[in-house]
């Protein structure tokens, strides 16, 4: 079944047809659709230099039965994560050092959540699955990236996905119970994270889902870890996030003790035979 078009999408299907006011105020609601979300009509209408009578033929040209109406479906958009509703001016103002503080209170945040036993059987987990899978689309890819990169000194069978030109289909096909999967939501998750977080929940593979504090805790995963993610700027902090990635991987190399070690010795032969480094 086709998804009902979301708020920013009506506003730029219908923007060519407006006539002068209507276009008016259009172009600022597609330009900052969070003075929608955050103002009422009246308000609305005053920020554009439009009537009252314009902003209730614009919502109901975007379908809409009432202006309330396209305030919540904004409101739902804005919970997304879009930074198209974040306030640019507040960024603006604010110097590095509130950058760093605000990333600061991000990682002691995220990380002062972790429990240290969990995270160490996390740890035992990835050593011991027959193939660890680190699914991550749009931002989130680098973290799936990145942590592979790190863990490949201790384990073998691990691989980020999907890579250039990949579906989903084909990786599904291949993961089993003996698996984890580790999966990285970061905002704006694609359409498609519920249904493949259903597939592998249908497929019995173990899950630990790795979001932003704006996801509910997902009953289906393993384990659900939370980042902070606010930003005096217009876009996420993924500090956190990272932060958070150096953690598990430092714990899984101590936790893979003389195996992993063999292993990184191996590595750095291999990388001085061929003067790699």
């Amino acid at each position: 079944m086709a998804r009902e078009p979301q708020f920013l999408s009506r506003v730029r299907a219908v923007l060519a047809t407006l006539g002068p006011a209507e276009r008016k105020l259009g172009d600022l609601v597609a330009d900052f659709p969070g003075e929608l979300a955050s103002y009422n009509a009246s308000e609305l209408a005053a920020l554009a230099g439009v009537s009252n009578a314009t902003v209730t033929r614009f919502v109901r040209r975007l379908g809409y039965a009432s202006y309330e109406a396209a305030r919540v479906d904004a409101r739902q958009e804005l919970a997304t994560g879009s930074r198209l509703y974040a306030n640019v001016a507040a960024g603006l103002t604010s110097d590095a050092a509130t950058y760093a503080e605000r990333d600061c209170r991000n990682i002691s945040r995220t990380l002062g959540e972790i429990d240290v036993a969990r995270l160490d059987t996390f740890a035992i987990d990835l050593l011991q699955a027959r193939k660890v899978w680190l699914v991550g689309y749009r931002a989130s890819a680098a973290f799936a990236a990145y942590l592979q990169w790190q863990l490949t000194q201790v384990i073998e069978q691990i691989v980020a996905i999907p890579g250039p030109g990949q579906t989903m289909g084909e990786h599904l096909a291949s993961m089993r119970p003996e698996d984890i999967v580790v999966f990285f939501a970061m905002r704006r998750r694609t359409s498609q994270t519920d249904a493949l977080l259903r597939q592998m929940h249908d497929l019995e593979v173990p899950v630990v889902i790795v979001s932003d504090e704006g996801m509910p805790t997902d009953p289906r995963a393993r384990w659900h870890v939370h980042c902070q993610t606010s930003s005096p700027g217009p876009l996420f902090s993924h500090t956190a996030v990272m932060a958070l990635c150096s953690l598990i991987a430092n714990r899984t190399i101590i936790a893979a003790d003389r195996s992993g070690r063999s292993r990184l010795a191996l590595i750095e032969r291999l990388n001085d035979s061929l003067d790699e480094l």
